[in-house]
């Protein structure tokens, strides 16, 4: 530990300390350090294309021990739209490869370069990629579970919904459930700014809404978030709840008490964890349909107790308040 505290003090003061106009260190850097992310994982695909295109690129993390083929999660990160990038979430990646499964994140193209529905598109571009090619790493594309943070939520929960985009490439591989964190379900009318610029020019506003296209052939979704998110209100997620419920379609819910929009994202990762079992919830629901059929959930390694880092040397709680202020609230 005493290693780690000298990595995360010196880098989180450096991330605390760069003007945001010249952020050459990303403010998600203390929670991609190698000492505070989960050992056991192994980066088996480092920026393959799987479109042309300049952000059209992607990473694969699975476990280091890999015997029989593994289930997948495609993890999609937020940033409302315009902004984040895959390295960012490579603690989300590790985490989840931690317990088991093949992880892919890939980034997609953001405002101003497109609006919607490109990034939807470039959703189903990598999952085709995924379905032609994970089996090369060690993953069962017929065992492919989505997880999304924010706006990723969106976009994972529209894939789901949507079956058109993953028809419109090829993509017939089942989606057997989402897990989607502090996601935005029903934001018409689009009343800020941000929101306006990436959904204002669609020709049907309602049809963007992913609690307008539920059916009863949709996945089992968990959803996720902090009850007090400024960003997404939590009453976003129990519209959508009510509304998949009335539909027939398993929902499971999980409110955080206390905490707000980056918290459960930041808390998949090994330096936050000990804040929530979010990790723990969302692949106990992956579980529940199908990822280890044998029962038995892989473990990389045994978890270490918990260690609260005080703030005088991690002001943790300083950078998740920078990460909240980058957004602004999707609705009233």
């Amino acid at each position: 530990m005493p290693l780690l505290r000298s990595l995360l003090a010196a880098l989180t003061m450096a991330v605390l300390l760069l003007p945001h106009a010249a952020q050459a260190v990303s403010v998600m850097d203390p929670f991609n350090v190698p000492l505070a992310m989960d050992g056991g994982t192994a980066k088996v695909g480092d920026g393959i294309a799987y479109a042309d295109g300049a952000r059209a690129k992607l990473d694969v993390y699975a476990p280091e021990q890999r015997g029989e083929p593994a289930p997948v999660v495609f993890f999609i990160y937020g940033g409302g739209w315009s902004r984040g990038e895959r390295g960012e979430y490579e603690f989300v990646g590790r985490a989840l490869a931690s317990r088991g499964f093949v992880t892919v994140i890939a980034d997609y193209r953001l405002y101003p370069e497109v609006r919607y529905p490109d990034f939807l598109e470039d959703g189903a571009r990598a999952l085709r990629w995924v379905q032609d090619n994970i089996a090369n790493y060690g993953g069962d594309p017929n065992r492919l579970f989505l997880a999304g943070h924010s706006a990723g939520a969106y976009n994972a929960v529209m894939q789901a919904l949507d079956p058109s985009f993953r028809a419109e490439y090829g993509v017939t591989m089942p989606i057997l459930a989402v897990a989607a964190l502090s996601g935005p379900y029903d934001f018409y009318p689009f009343e800020y700014g941000e929101v306006r610029d990436v959904f204002g020019q669609a020709p049907n506003p309602q049809g963007t809404q992913p609690i307008n296209l539920i059916t009863a052939e949709a996945p089992p979704m968990y959803l996720a978030t902090g009850t007090t998110d400024p960003i997404v209100r939590v009453q976003n997620t129990e519209r959508f709840a009510e509304r998949l419920r009335a539909r027939g379609v398993w929902v499971t819910t999980q409110y955080y008490e206390g905490f707000g929009h980056m918290e459960p994202v930041l808390a998949m990762g090994a330096m936050w964890r000990w804040r929530m079992p979010v990790l723990d919830d969302m692949v106990g629901f992956f579980q529940r349909f199908g990822a280890f059929p044998s029962g038995v959930p892989y473990l990389a390694v045994a978890p270490e107790e918990p260690q609260m880092l005080p703030d005088s040397i991690a002001p943790i709680d300083q950078i998740v308040s920078e990460l909240n202020a980058m957004f602004q609230p999707i609705e009233d």
